[in-house]
């Protein structure tokens, strides 16, 4: 049983309406992990119908893995406006499958639908063109053989170049929600630059200080809202933080570290000497993942589903996420549209300021990364 899912879907049609299919797939929320596919091929049928039935077999596979809350991920814009109630249901067609996937989320105890860019939504997207190429052929689609023992490998999300604008000459339309991403402050680890994923170090004496220069940088930001790790240090670091703001602390399990499974509280060196092997395939196959923990696309994939929940539930809005290393830099990457081999060349500092537009229908802007002016001499605690 799953109790917390993400649902991909999506539907196309060749011709508009033509002959038309849908694709699903069914993740777990907590690590990325596909774990079923849905597709199928449904005769002549326009983009929107496909898109519908796209959503209400993925919402039928999270029923049947036993889930009891969902995030739906489209790139329809009309269905999530429509399953979320801002928009009006007009077609007579459309008003029957609107009808048909409420009675399916009415059975979930939470269900929230966000809308990604088309190239968020490729593997959905993919399994679409699968099942309309079975259709053409005279087939029913299946999924691989393979799946139904063993599920595969999260995707690497593939930030696909989105048209290109000039930002300030030709701005994204409409108005963003501005994302101020924390790193949290010194820990024992972060100080002896070791593995730290999911274990629950503390903030430093010099860490509590620096989350307090932190705070005081962002007295007169604007921040309406804080959206923090789980982990104690990020904790700790938003408590800080919110203190001095005055707003309440929202915990999103997304935003945590990496697992790095049995590499926890090593450094390099370390892991370098006994696993040499291990460590070469791990850093050159984003796939891999540290024995007992959790690979880099796994991690890509959590955190940008914990960055739409953000962008969904906080629009228009300025919103601090205190997160960790790999988190931020993911988000840093994934917004310029960088292969996910670049976090692998951004450094971030403890507590240091990186800030992100994240538009509803148009590419993402960086504005700032790693702003450390806050810390005054305690900007270098992690070389210390």
């Amino acid at each position: 049983m799953t109790d917390h899912v993400v649902v991909e879907a999506d539907g196309g049609s060749r011709g508009n309406p033509g002959p038309a299919g849908y694709g699903a797939v069914v993740r777990d929320a907590g690590t990325g992990r596909p774990l079923r596919e849905a597709a199928g091929g449904i005769g002549v049928a326009s983009n929107n119908v496909a898109e519908y039935r796209g959503l209400i077999a993925g919402l039928e596979v999270a029923l049947d893995l036993g889930a009891s809350r969902v995030d739906v991920r489209m790139d329809s814009k009309l269905v999530v406006e429509q399953m979320s109630g801002r928009w009006k249901v007009k077609h007579p067609d459309m008003r029957v499958l609107a009808s048909e996937a409420m009675a399916l989320v009415r059975r979930f105890d939470s269900v929230g639908f966000a809308h990604i860019p088309r190239a968020q939504n490729a593997h959905a997207d993919r399994l679409a063109n699968e099942a309309m190429d079975a259709q053409a052929a005279g087939r029913d689609w299946a999924p691989p053989a393979s799946e139904v023992d063993e599920p595969s490998t999260p995707d690497v999300p593939d930030p696909k170049p989105a048209p290109n604008v000039l930002y300030g000459w030709s701005a994204p339309a409409g108005r963003p929600t501005v994302a101020t991403l924390l790193r949290h402050g010194e820990t024992p680890l972060s100080l002896e630059k070791r593995f730290s994923g999911r274990g629950d170090a503390a903030l430093t004496e010099r860490g509590r200080a620096q989350a307090l220069a932190a705070a005081q940088r962002l007295a007169s930001s604007g921040i309406e809202a804080i959206v923090s790790s789980p982990l104690r240090r990020t904790q700790e670091t938003a408590a800080i933080v919110a203190d001095v703001l005055g707003l309440p602390v929202e915990t999103d399990d997304g935003f945590a570290e990496t697992d790095f499974g049995e590499w926890e509280g090593l450094t390099f060196g370390e892991v370098g000497k006994d696993a040499p092997e291990a460590l070469r395939r791990w850093l050159e196959d984003p796939t891999i993942a540290p024995p007992g923990g959790e690979s880099l696309a796994a991690t890509a994939t959590r955190v940008a589903v914990a960055r739409d929940r953000a962008v969904a539930a906080y629009p228009d809005r300025a919103v601090l996420v205190v997160s960790h290393v790999t988190p931020i830099k993911l988000m840093l990457r994934d917004a310029v549209g960088a292969p996910i081999e670049a976090v692998y060349r951004l450094h971030l500092e403890p507590a240091s300021l990186s800030l992100i537009d994240w538009y509803a229908e148009s590419p993402a802007v960086v504005r700032l990364v790693n702003e450390t002016h806050h810390l005054g001499d305690l900007a270098t605690a992690a070389h210390r």
